[in-house]
């Protein structure tokens, strides 16, 4: 079963691992094809039992609390994104020569004949956002589509079902990337690298390598972030067709084939007549909701891929007013006593938090919950001459107290040491206490939040509640 379409799926003998939001869908899809489907599972809890009799009604064949074992006669493994590579089921399929896809894999393989081209999207932060950003240009510009992937609409349901695109915005994960081999978009970007998911990929240089697999085979434009080396080193190392361009995107003044910014102007000088002399005008910062550093460059790798595949200056500008950005991205709460409220409980690694506390001035900053084994001391030393204040909450609460004591050990702390939902409430209070007139409370935890919320919604929500509270 080797590269290009398997048109022939009747009687084939293939194994779904995981049931999950695209286990499910695969193994639906697979069973409609005419293929034997099995599907395994690790799990064995009562939202799988469901699950499992949802496709066993089907006819399809479900193995619970049995995720090692390898099916006999399996031909072909797909493979929810989240299972790790080193899982004795693949070691398995590697020994027996059984190729293992992704959901991605499968539904770049079942796209039909003049199928839409896809712009893709990763990074370890910024994805959502730029594609969402990406998928309001080509809109603007009159195009059918749809963000996909790893947001939205199901890969699967965009490649199978009636509606017809032009181009599609799609978001993908390291994880969908690693079971991705012959995936080969029209664009893509990387639009940074930064430590994440290590325990899933090994090491930085296996994350580097599957962000990187994006790249291949590439027809139009590689476009990566000139303010990160990884980047760039990911095009160049790429095997793309020929023509294929690299394309940059800076906050500073772009040299040819880069698109940037001047006197608060977005800027391209890759997709214009001798791009030497000439520059196109995109959209001014202002366009940009909201305007912060992080979320420009994002606005830009948009614009870059919109651009590569053809749409007009203005289509870029309508596209990033249009945007509204999701909940918990640097939303503006409210302003109470002449202080600023932002939450960006998204912030869930320190990379996002950087990219967040670089937003503002003078910040008193909310931080704290589950670390999952990162470091705190870049971010602070980073951050320290912007801190008027920090107010710290949740279980590895410590780790940030400390780095504090090392790179910023003049900004008064309260490390209020409970990981109660109520928790929130004192620690806005705290941090109002601790603001003057014209500071930010940055609700940027820089960690996972289910120590204390069931996701980083429900934190963020508690945020601007406590807030609310604070102005009534």
């Amino acid at each position: 079963m080797g590269s290009g379409q398997v048109t022939d799926w009747q009687g084939k003998n293939v194994t779904v691992a995981g049931l999950g939001v695209s286990g499910v869908p695969a193994a639906k899809v697979l069973h409609g094809l005419g293929a034997k489907v099995t599907v395994v599972n690790d799990g064995d809890d009562p939202r799988a039992r469901e699950q499992a009799a949802e496709l066993e009604a089907l006819g399809i064949t479900v193995r619970l609390g049995d995720g090692a074992t390898l099916p006999e006669g399996t031909e072909l493994i797909v493979t929810a994104p989240g299972w790790k590579p080193d899982k004795p089921l693949f070691a398995a399929a590697d020994e027996a020569g059984v190729p293992v896809w992704g959901d991605v894999e499968l539904a770049w393989r079942l796209r039909k004949p003049g199928a839409a081209p896809w712009l893709a999207v990763t990074g370890t932060n910024g994805k959502t956002t730029t594609v969402q950003m990406l998928a309001s240009i080509l809109r603007a510009a009159g195009l059918r589509t749809a963000a996909v992937g790893n947001i939205g609409v199901s890969l699967l349901d965009a490649v199978l079902g009636e509606e017809e695109y032009d181009v599609l915005a799609v978001e993908l994960s390291s994880y969908q990337l690693h079971w991705a081999p012959s995936l080969r978009a029209h664009s893509a970007a990387v639009l940074n690298l930064a430590p994440d998911h290590l325990d899933w990929h090994g090491s930085m240089e296996a994350y580097a390598r599957d962000k990187g697999r994006i790249y291949e085979g590439n027809r139009v434009a590689c476009v990566y972030n000139m303010a990160d080396k990884a980047t760039e080193d990911l095009v160049r190392e790429a095997d793309v067709e020929e023509g294929c361009r690299a394309v940059g995107f800076t906050l500073g003044t772009p040299g040819p084939s880069q698109l940037g910014v001047v006197e608060g102007i977005l800027v391209d000088r890759a997709f214009v007549e001798n791009r030497q002399k000439n520059a196109q005008e995109l959209a001014e910062v202002s366009d940009v909701n909201p305007p912060a550093p992080h979320n420009i460059a994002n606005a830009l790798a948009a614009a870059a891929l919109a651009r590569a595949y053809g749409v007009p200056a203005g289509a870029v500008r309508d596209g990033l007013r249009a945007f509204t950005p999701d909940a918990h991205r640097i939303a503006h709460v409210a302003d109470v006593d002449g202080v600023a409220y932002v939450d960006d409980s998204k912030a869930t690694n320190t990379h996002a938090a950087q990219a967040s506390l670089a937003a503002y001035e003078s910040i008193v900053w909310i931080a704290g919950g589950l670390a999952k084994g990162a470091t705190f001391d870049e971010l602070v030393a980073g951050a320290a001459k912007r801190l008027r204040g920090a107010v710290l909450i949740g279980r590895d609460r410590a780790l940030i107290r400390e780095a504090l004591a090392r790179h910023a050990p003049e900004v008064p702390v309260v490390d209020l040491d409970r990981t109660d939902t109520g928790a929130m409430l004192q620690a806005v209070q705290e941090a109002r206490r601790l603001a003057r007139p014209g500071d930010t409370v940055l609700l940027a935890p820089a960690c996972a939040s289910m120590d204390m919320f069931t996701n980083y919604n429900k934190r963020g929500d508690a945020f601007a509640q406590a807030v609310r509270e604070l102005g009534a």
